[in-house]
């Protein structure tokens, strides 16, 4: 079943879209052991660039869409994209496995924020809001939480409650890649101030490489504003 993301009626100003981004009957997802050919290809680039590889004005385009009441997006709070950009230059880019190694170079290459999901977790079914008040997740292995008051966050189904699993800096673990999982469901978040053939372009490239590199027999996307 195609997944959907919703916006909450409530979620102002509305200065972003997503391209959500779906791929199935996925053989598993191994470790990655070696740097795929798509991603070394990116990475020469990057650093032929430097700091300039994202623009200035699409870095603060992205932290204007992120900065909302009490959420600030910088320092420790800065969109996942620039971490990426500032491993790439320091030759630590991070491997995972197949799926997130896309999400990462797309979020690298394009310089907006994505999350990915494992959809036997997260379901079809998601909800993109504002975090509330006390709410939090777990980001990684040693247990470290994130506070998601005012914070842009991807929230699945449980019951008749929608709990965040995903936002443009860390997304939870409890819905992370496995090596078992099969079909994946990936959000990417873009400034309205931003051409709309910018994220249809990384929304497209994002489904190729899952079929061409993950060996997804189905993959697609669609643009929610």
């Amino acid at each position: 079943m195609v997944p959907s993301l919703c916006c909450d009626p409530g979620l102002e100003p509305r200065n972003m879209r997503a391209a959500l981004v779906w791929g199935f009957n996925l053989p598993g997802c191994p470790k990655s052991v070696s740097t795929p050919a798509y991603l070394s290809e990116l990475l020469v680039r990057v650093r032929a660039a430097g700091e300039c590889f994202l623009s200035p004005e699409r870095k603060a385009a992205v932290r204007n869409m992120l900065r909302f009441g009490s959420y600030k997006p910088s320092g420790r709070s800065k969109p996942s994209s620039e971490y990426l950009l500032a491993a790439a230059l320091t030759g630590d880019f991070p491997l995972v496995n197949g799926p997130v190694d896309v999400n990462n170079v797309i979020s690298l290459e394009w310089g907006y924020p994505a999350s990915i999901f494992d959809m036997e977790i997260c379901g079809t079914a998601l909800l993109l809001r504002r975090g509330l008040s006390g709410e939090s997740y777990i980001f990684n292995l040693s247990g470290q939480s994130i506070d998601l008051k005012d914070l842009l966050c991807v929230c699945r189904k449980e019951g008749s409650a929608w709990l965040p699993c995903g936002n443009p800096v860390k997304d939870a673990m409890a819905t992370k890649i496995r090596e078992s999982t099969q079909n994946i469901a990936a959000v990417i978040y873009a400034p309205t101030s931003e051409a709309l053939a910018e994220i249809n372009a990384a929304a497209e490239r994002f489904a190729t490489l899952l079929r061409s590199d993950c060996g997804a027999t189905e993959s697609g996307w669609s643009i929610s504003e």
